[in-house]
């Protein structure tokens, strides 16, 4: 008798066979393109860390210089009393990333709403849009913490 090997045998085979061959690469501590490390240049690099140190300093001393201009003083004839204001804050331009993915949310979610509710595409486009933004929301959200906004 003939034996016929079924396609769930072969494919079973063969998925086993992907396995072991990932598991075997996977396993393997020695690496082919690896070269021996270097220390040849450490005095360069020495230079390098002390030229960038230095320039580091430099950059923070002319930041420093020009965030701390001397206030503007309004001087009045009539009295001895001046006032002065001065507004140094940075503001973060462009939308934040909880602003973004709430738009991408929403967007998407609403037209993913309209594919699925096909009996009342506008019901479906609207609650999905509110999900998908709520959703995109709090994932902006909390990539924005992470960045300090």
């Amino acid at each position: 008798m003939k034996k016929v090997l079924s396609l769930k045998k072969v494919l079973s085979f063969v998925a086993f066979t992907a396995i072991v061959a990932i598991v075997i690469s996977a396993c393997n501590t020695n690496p082919l393109n690896t070269k021996p490390v270097s220390y040849e240049d450490t005095v360069g690099f020495a230079q390098f860390q002390a030229w960038k140190f230095q320039n580091e300093r430099l950059d923070a001393a002319t930041m420093y210089a020009k965030n701390t201009v001397a206030p503007k003083r309004k001087t009045s004839s009539s009295g001895s009393m001046s006032s002065g204001t001065t507004n140094n804050a940075k503001t973060k331009k462009g939308w934040s990333k909880a602003a973004k993915y709430a738009a991408i949310g929403g967007g998407g979610g609403a037209i993913l709403g309209a594919v699925i509710n096909k009996r009342n595409r506008v019901a479906g486009g609207i609650i999905g849009g509110v999900l998908g933004g709520g959703i995109g929301y709090g994932i902006g959200r909390s990539q924005d913490k992470k960045d300090g906004r």
